[in-house]
């Protein structure tokens, strides 16, 4: 047993204002002939600009994709299968988008390669084979998506990402300005995503230098961006993009915590995103993140943001099963949280408690 985790990093990163317009330049060697670059863009930007800035050529495929709920294994496996039908191969997988987005494409990139359905390889290094080349270009900022080793799907069963050291983009594209006017609600909850990142990893039991570097950084920079600023502007978009970058290598050597592991849950059921599934959690976690809960409570009112609540209201105890399955499966998240004992301290019935309130 190897003491020490060997972390696959990205491969190639650009940060900066307009280095979008760089892509086809960045793209051009990874290209083999015939093979297209397939682009998968959140289908927020069909009618928008960005979508004629994408440096498309010969046979190069653009697919909008729905993220309206999270990429699910068989949304994965659909589009994968129609690329080897139409091409056989393809040069790349792009994805143009949020976390999902970026999910999506690395999970697609990783199909294209490997037998079966991308169900088969929900969890822990299941995943045997490269996938084809992939790039990561957020538009917005928070998920840490672009750098982490996991895609995050739900299943027929189970909401888990595909965790693996062929997981992480070859190239990541950090450009500020395509982050620009995202709308407030959404910007918030994917930057709290970067937010509880820090709280979860910085609180954690896994905590370690590596991690810590990167987390306390982060959780200053949202810090500053959210109780100290009064207005959102270009230096806003600046510092929540390398907060999302340095939260997400804050998890990578450690892990998340109680609010990820609860929002999983949630989820799967109910099909909440994401972000808001962890400001719908992190608003009950004063027992496990006294602090960060307090301080999450004053960027929510600073941002005059409205966090959903009564979402379990009226669930049947099948429903409410369901939610702690996936929520107990979870292993890694309650251990970095609550230690080797977790089972001990988080039982089914508190669980089901904590899901009540929500």
């Amino acid at each position: 047993m190897s003491k020490f985790r060997n972390f696959k990093m990205v491969d190639y990163v650009i940060y900066g204002r307009g280095s979008f317009n760089q892509l086809d330049e960045i793209l051009s060697p990874n290209r083999k002939e015939g093979a297209p670059m397939i682009f998968l863009v959140d289908h927020f930007f069909e009618d928008k600009t960005l979508a004629g800035r994408i440096p498309v050529q010969g046979n190069d495929k653009v697919i909008f994709t729905d993220v309206t709920y999270e990429p699910k294994t068989t949304y994965v496996d659909k589009i994968a299968g129609e690329l080897r039908e139409e091409f056989g191969t393809v040069s790349g997988i792009i994805g143009i988008g949020g976390g999902s987005t970026m999910d999506l494409a690395k999970a697609v990139s990783l199909m294209m390669t490997n037998p079966g359905s991308s169900a088969d390889y929900q969890g822990w290094d299941l995943v045997k084979l490269p996938g084809v080349y992939k790039a990561g270009i957020p538009t917005l900022s928070g998920t840490g998506a672009e750098v982490s080793r996991t895609t995050v799907l739900t299943g027929p069963t189970r909401k888990l990402g595909m965790n693996s050291d062929f997981t992480p983009f070859n190239q990541i594209v950090l450009d500020p300005e395509l982050t620009a006017n995202a709308p407030n609600n959404q910007r918030f909850y994917t930057g709290m995503d970067c937010y509880i990142h820090c709280i979860e990893s910085l609180q954690g039991t896994y905590l370690n230098e590596f991690s810590k570097s990167y987390g306390e950084k982060a959780l200053q920079l949202c810090q500053e961006i959210f109780l100290e600023k009064d207005t959102w502007d270009n230096e806003s978009d600046d510092k929540l993009m390398m907060a999302s970058y340095a939260g997400g290598m804050s998890i990578a050597y450690s892990q998340v915590g109680v609010a990820h592991a609860v929002s999983y849950g949630l989820s799967f059921l109910l099909g909440t995103k994401h972000g808001v599934g962890n400001c719908i959690v992190m608003n009950h976690l004063e027992e496990y993140y006294p602090e960060g809960t307090a301080e999450f409570k004053k960027m929510v009112e600073k941002s005059k943001v409205e966090i959903p609540e009564g979402i379990c209201k009226g669930l049947t105890d099948e429903q409410f099963d369901a939610m702690i399955n996936v929520s107990m499966g979870m292993k890694p998240l309650w251990e970095n949280a609550l230690g080797r004992d977790w089972e001990k301290i988080m039982t089914r019935a508190k669980l089901r408690a904590l899901y009540e309130k929500l």
